[in-house]
């Protein structure tokens, strides 16, 4: 097997198991021996299949310490939404759906590369139960199986990640960029904050690993609860 290939193996093993839950948030990776003999490869192979990791921000690196499964900046994953992520700080919040609705988007299918126009519209607000919105979301995702019906029938498990995953859509690789933008009247109107506030924007693009779309999501995040943490060098991640 080429090189490159036992390197990928390895790879979509370890972001497997990351995905479907079977590595947890904050466990410890197997160490480069345990790996390297698992795998029957190098362990100059495993630690190039962890950079890679390391590179979609499904692992953090640190030295002494080894790799461990980690969500983005404090304690938040850019893969599995944040109310999970917020959810792992210890902090309660609750999500209100403002529609789940069927919608065409043709500058959007041609943005990410869809093969169909067709889409459905995911918009939720987020708030720290018995405080104030810290999060407003606009997810696109493909018109297909679970996620289509959940037009009628509602998100399964209330949760955009479990629907994704019960059509098939898996994300294992991602894009994100943020910024800064004020408020626009009916944003700020849903957040319960004045016209022309400052809040980050979030512009998170997921693919699978065979690089078919899943999700963008545009999120309006409260920036006195949100962080860009990055971090460089040869034993931290970005975050």
């Amino acid at each position: 097997m080429p090189v490159s290939s036992k390197r990928r193996l390895v790879a979509d093993a370890l972001r497997d198991a990351i995905a479907t839950g079977r590595l947890l948030p904050g466990q410890r990776l197997p160490g480069e021996h345990e790996l390297a003999e698992r795998f029957a490869v190098s362990r100059g192979t495993v630690r190039a299949a962890l950079a890679d990791l390391a590179d979609e921000e499904y692992i953090a690196t640190h030295g002494g310490v080894g790799s461990v499964v980690t969500f983005d900046g404090a304690a938040l994953d850019p893969r599995g939404g944040w109310a999970r992520s917020i959810a792992a700080t210890g902090v309660q919040v609750a999500t209100r759906v403002l529609r789940i609705a069927r919608i065409e988007d043709v500058d959007l299918a041609e943005r990410v590369g869809a093969d169909s126009a067709a889409f459905i519209a995911v918009d939720r607000v987020r708030h720290v139960v018995g405080g104030t919105p810290v999060s407003l979301e606009r997810s696109r995702v493909p018109r297909t199986g679970a996620l289509d019906r959940a037009v009628d029938d509602g998100l399964v498990d209330d949760s955009l990640s479990a629907t994704l995953a019960a059509a098939g859509l898996v994300p294992a690789i991602a894009e994100q960029w943020v910024d800064v933008t004020p408020l626009d009247a009916e944003d700020a109107a849903v957040l319960g904050q004045p016209v022309g506030a400052t809040f980050l924007h979030s512009r998170r693009i997921s693919r699978t690993v065979h690089n078919g779309f899943v999700e963008q999501v545009d999120s309006l995040l409260a920036p006195d609860r949100f962080r860009l943490h990055m971090r460089f060098g040869t034993t931290e991640q970005a975050r």
